[in-house]
């Protein structure tokens, strides 16, 4: 008797969405956002969670699991995002 391990798929990539950068299956959320909140912002991955409502703990720690595997690919896709680097300074602005 084999056994067989199921698990759930939170990070996914489609060319059509979110210009085929990573993030979180079900959601336009790119794992780059979840970077930036965690790595950049300082929040906890229960804070990330209370900003998005709708997401797991689980997509959260899959996102930064995902980023740490592919840092390299995440933080070229962060600096070449303009949209991101807008989303960077609103979400700094909120926070003061």
């Amino acid at each position: 008797m084999s056994s067989q391990h199921a698990q759930p798929v939170y990070i996914v990539q489609d060319k059509g969405i979110c210009g085929g950068q990573p993030r979180i299956a079900g959601t336009r959320l790119k794992v780059q956002h979840i970077v930036l909140e965690y790595e950049h912002l300082g929040w906890t991955p229960d804070q990330v969670c209370d900003a998005h409502p709708g997401i797991t703990l689980a997509q959260v720690h899959a996102a930064l699991s995902y980023y740490y595997d592919h840092k390299e690919e995440i933080n070229k896709a962060i600096r070449e995002d303009p949209e991101f680097a807008e989303y960077f300074q609103v979400s700094i602005f909120k926070r003061c």
